[in-house]
């Protein structure tokens, strides 16, 4: 039961000046019809990274549910390109400071948010929870999670796990390796690397540009440190000039020996086709991966197979897509009934079926969703809860953006271990709260 469970501590938020919620037409969060939309001159520009692949897809997915319950609001797709928005969120500060805001803009849910609300750029929207039935809708422990100082300054559209490793079936039977198999430890799964190496002569691990290998290095810490030594990366109750970090960043070291040389070229959609194609055996993935498998005709267990990161079994790496309600979004109406789709039952069922992620709502049905859905659904009701540092939730855009740096330095070949790990201290030192 969710209750049972624990969900371990988010980076504390800052105290923030309230913002005033912009007026608009009220409606029931229960139904689909048009109380939000605030005539025929309505439109919402929506700024998201989601531009292309199964990210395009699921987009599309919400974009249909909102104009059916929308009619008279036009939908602006602001979408820009690049993995994890990082171009995004570049073009979006620049926008942001020269006070012209998208109406709503996608932010990943926790300490990404940080930087906004400090610099009053997002509007609390914890009026919108209790409007369109929110509190109920979300499970307690999110909200939680989402509450800032007693405020809530987005909408989640999913919840995403970042700690799964994916797997071609084929190359895996042909280095001799059992496809059901999962590995307890990561020494385990060095063995597996390493008869992957030697009997095919296929990479072992595909990964792709740098956010993807801090996705990767996240889930070595994870792995290494446990949940609570993780977690306490973020609140300073880990030492990150400790051993068990050496022995984290050792291990991530050899993992990135197994790796595509022409990674720093790529992004995740190329690192997963790698293992769809089977010119390597396994990759390190938000589950977001899974539509791409199953945009390619793949099945599971016949052609692929997924298991969270060795040494992370029991715990969920979290991460969730949300939008915001900008300060002085241009038109408020539009934004709020964007938000509202966002929440709603309809919206998080078609946009998570095309995307690969779980509906942050309780009331979603398992069984409209694929088997791996279904199996993160259960996870994310059961396991341990961690936040992502790739992915906004652990950390704030500045330390996340030092940890990034110090892991492609270090994986370019510009420092040795010591080095990099001087490197996170430093980090974290400047920046940690």
């Amino acid at each position: 039961m969710r209750n049972a469970r624990k969900f371990t501590a988010m980076a504390a938020g800052l105290a923030v000046a309230s913002l005033a919620l912009a007026a608009c037409s009220s409606g029931d969060g229960g139904s689909s019809d048009n109380s939000t939309s605030g005539g025929s001159g309505d439109k919402v520009e929506v700024f998201t990274w989601w531009a292309s692949g199964s990210e395009k897809l699921g987009l599309d997915a919400l974009v249909n549910v909102f104009n059916t319950q929308n009619p008279n609001v036009e939908f602006i797709n602001g979408a820009v390109a690049g993995g994890a928005g990082s171009a995004a969120k570049d073009l979006l500060q620049s926008r942001l400071q020269a006070n012209d805001p998208p109406d709503t803009f996608q932010a990943h849910a926790g300490a990404e948010l940080t930087d906004y609300i400090n610099a009053g750029q997002v509007q609390d929207v914890s009026s919108l929870y209790d409007e369109f039935g929110l509190r109920d809708a979300f499970p307690a422990d999110l909200v939680d999670r989402l509450t800032v100082d007693g405020k809530i300054y987005s909408i989640p559209s999913n919840i995403h796990r970042a700690n799964v490793v994916w797997a071609n079936t084929q190359l895996l039977t042909d280095s001799g390796l059992d496809p059901a198999a999962t590995y307890a430890t990561l020494d385990d799964w060095f063995v597996a690397l390493d008869a992957v190496k030697e009997k095919t002569g296929r990479t072992p691990l595909s990964v792709a540009t740098t956010w993807t290998q801090v996705n990767l290095f996240e889930t070595i810490l994870l792995s290494d440190l446990g949940a609570d030594g993780y977690s306490g990366l973020w609140d300073g109750s880990t030492d990150w000039s400790g051993s068990d970090v050496t022995k984290a960043l050792s291990d991530f070291e050899k993992l990135m020996s197994y790796t595509n040389e022409d990674r720093d070229g790529l992004d995740w959609p190329d690192a997963t086709q790698q293992v769809i194609d089977g010119n390597a055996a396994f990759n390190v993935m938000g589950d977001w991966a899974v539509a791409a498998f199953e945009e390619a005709g793949k099945k599971s267990p016949a052609d692929y197979v997924y298991m969270p990161v060795p040494g992370t079994d029991g715990v969920f790496d979290f991460l969730a897509d949300s939008f915001t309600l900008p300060v002085g979004a241009p038109h408020p109406a539009g934004a709020k009934a964007w938000l509202k789709t966002i929440g709603s039952l309809d919206g998080q069922v078609a946009f998570n079926k095309a995307k690969g992620s779980i509906p942050a709502r309780k009331d979603a049905k398992p069984e409209d969703f694929s088997a791996y859905q279904q199996s993160a659904m259960k996870s994310f009701g059961e396991d341990t809860i961690v936040s992502s540092l790739a992915h906004g939730a652990a950390a704030p855009a500045a330390w996340a953006n030092a940890i990034s740096d110090s892991v492609s330095k270090f994986t370019t070949g510009g420092g040795d271990l010591a080095g990099f790990q001087a490197d996170l201290v430093a980090a974290a030192e400047a920046n940690a709260g």
